[in-house]
């Protein structure tokens, strides 16, 4: 408990905060702050370079090298010399994730220190050994990447990838001192292309866009130029490893998780009737920021710059706000970041945009924040073979609980290279993606894959059902969750309608978007509810792990979801 003159607490996602006094700045000193402060900027981006940012900014993205490497020379802001290995990486407490909507009336976290997300080089040291979070932009990955991961899990690791909720991939029980040989090979294999900007690459785009009949613009191309643009600039790694940019093709199916930047293409352009076939080219898209659900419509040609742009004035927001904001709904609401400021820096970066007014009743475009909180249905990709306008297919595959074994990697990125395109594609739902297949393969590589394991059709117990890592490999965690929901899918022929995720603490690391089944461990058993809803239900007490089944049916049924 704080003391008598202690600062006043706040309750936030579950976790207390210090609540700051009005006009008191809070820091815990050395170079933390460093990675999280940026000053006023408007960086000029009309030209699609980057000038030099103003000197904070410089600071602050050095600040964010110096937290993850250890001391750099000040001669440079830029990080080491070019062509130089980076340093072993010291080992970081990962902090825990905050919601992404923060509750109605309750003041955002105090940010007093630079954020510790894991990444590839700033390794994160858990009760199984360390782990390292290898950025996928859009989750594209080549085969021969593909290979480097599976090597580097079977030569370092415990021989698994995990697949997280924004589509990145982790290894984990690495042993000390492996950060050389794993930022070696990883480097080798083309995904460390800027070293110093490796945990702000958050970029989710949806996953089918341009394998299936869905006519709208394949934004992967967006997506490309705008990870381009994030490596090139010297004042990005000042943002958060949390930050996230999301690129929706249109269907509606990244467009509600979360992002601080959303982009959603529009399949239509006003006076440009090749919208709907060119794509990206020539058609534009929607742009919100947090979950104001007003939006920016721009052009197709500015969407990499616009996204980089509101991503600079988040970072003004941020330095103004003075909390040390990691994420634009973290930001106090005296500077809370809308679509109304942004609109001013686009147009100082000579970005043209059109305010568009979402009200909620159909005959707008639906913002992101909107649809998080009406439960809207996410379109995601089903487990199975998606047909593809030009006759070929695409096998779609999740991984149990989100793990995958390094054989079952190597089974996906040999179908790639032998039988598709050479490449692979990761979702924010711990699937993946083989694109690129003949009609008269698909079917019996789908087999083969399921005979290794993997979901491959939606009526599969394993389907929708996610875990957190729970014990032995976190220290936090009350119950080995991955061992009982295992044991309890063997139960139960089916799941119910609503995704279902079982956590080992109050933490619900990797939780769903939306409503979802939430299944609690405690010292007493498992508590069963639904959240993302104001009418959340639960149960009386907690169960045992094989009741578990039956409660979350219960539940599911209580919320109208059977």
């Amino acid at each position: 408990m704080p003391s008598s003159g202690s600062a006043p607490r706040a309750v936030y996602g579950r976790r207390e905060f210090l609540a700051r006094p009005v006009g008191v700045r809070v820091h815990s000193g050395g170079t933390a702050p460093d990675s999280h402060r940026a000053s006023s900027l408007a960086p000029s981006l009309a030209s699609g370079g980057s000038a030099d940012p103003p000197t904070c900014i410089v600071r602050a993205a050095s600040g964010a090298w110096e937290s993850a490497h250890g001391a750099v020379s000040r001669r440079s802001a830029r990080g080491p010399p070019q062509g130089s290995a980076a340093p072993d990486v010291g080992m970081l407490a990962a902090m825990p994730p905050s919601p992404s909507i923060p509750p109605q009336g309750v003041e955002p976290p105090i940010r007093d220190r630079g954020d510790a997300c894991p990444g590839a080089l700033r390794l994160h040291p858990a009760a199984d050994g360390r782990l390292a979070r290898v950025r996928l932009p859009s989750g594209d990955l080549t085969a021969r990447q593909a290979t480097a991961l599976a090597d580097a899990a079977e030569r370092l690791g415990d021989g698994h990838l995990s697949l997280t909720s924004r589509g990145n991939a982790e290894l984990r029980g690495l042993p000390d001192g492996c950060g050389q040989e794993l930022a070696g090979a990883l480097r080798a294999a083309g995904l460390l292309p800027a070293e110093r900007h490796e945990r702000i690459r958050n970029i989710l785009t949806s996953p089918l866009a341009g394998l299936d009949h869905h006519a709208p613009a394949d934004v992967r191309l967006w997506a490309r130029q705008l990870d381009a643009a994030l490596c090139a600039s010297a004042w990005t790694p000042a943002l958060s490893g949390r930050f996230l940019f999301v690129l929706d093709d249109g269907r509606g199916d990244v467009a509600a998780l979360g992002g601080d930047v959303t982009l959603v293409a529009e399949s239509d352009t006003a006076g440009d009737p090749r919208g709907a076939v060119a794509g990206a080219a020539c058609g534009g898209a929607l742009l919100y920021v947090g979950d104001d659900p007003a939006a920016l419509r721009i052009a197709g040609r500015d969407v990499p710059r616009a996204a980089l742009t509101a991503a600079a004035a988040f970072l003004a927001a941020a330095e103004a706000g003075g909390t040390g904001a990691w994420r634009v709904r973290e930001l106090p609401a005296t500077h809370a970041l809308t679509v109304h400021d942004t609109a001013a820096r686009l147009r100082a970066a000579g970005i043209e945009a059109e305010h568009v007014t979402d009200h909620g009743d159909g005959a707008g475009p639906a913002g992101p924040g909107l649809a998080a909180h009406a439960g809207t249905p996410v379109p995601v990709p089903l487990p199975g073979i998606v047909e593809g306008p030009d006759g070929r297919r695409a096998l779609s595959v999740l991984a149990p609980l989100g793990r995958l074994t390094v054989a079952q990697w190597r089974l996906l990125t040999a179908v790639a290279a032998t039988d598709g395109t050479g490449e692979l594609r990761t979702t924010p739902w711990r699937g993946v993606l083989v694109p690129g297949l003949s009609d008269a393969t698909a079917a019996p590589r789908l087999r083969e894959l399921a005979a290794a394991g993997l979901i491959t059709a939606p009526d599969s117990p394993w389907h929708r059902i996610g875990a957190c890592t729970g014990r032995p490999g976190c220290a936090k965690s009350r119950a080995d969750v991955r061992a009982d929901a295992a044991a309890a899918i063997g139960t139960t022929a089916a799941g119910p309608g609503l995704p279902v995720h079982w956590s080992g603490c109050e933490r619900r690391c990797g939780h769903p978007h939306g409503t979802w089944v939430d299944v609690l461990a405690t010292g007493e058993g498992y508590r069963v509810s639904v959240a993302g809803t104001e009418a959340a239900t639960s149960a009386p007490v907690p169960v045992p792990v094989l009741q578990v089944p039956t409660a979350i049916a219960a539940t599911a049924a209580a919320a109208g979801t059977p």
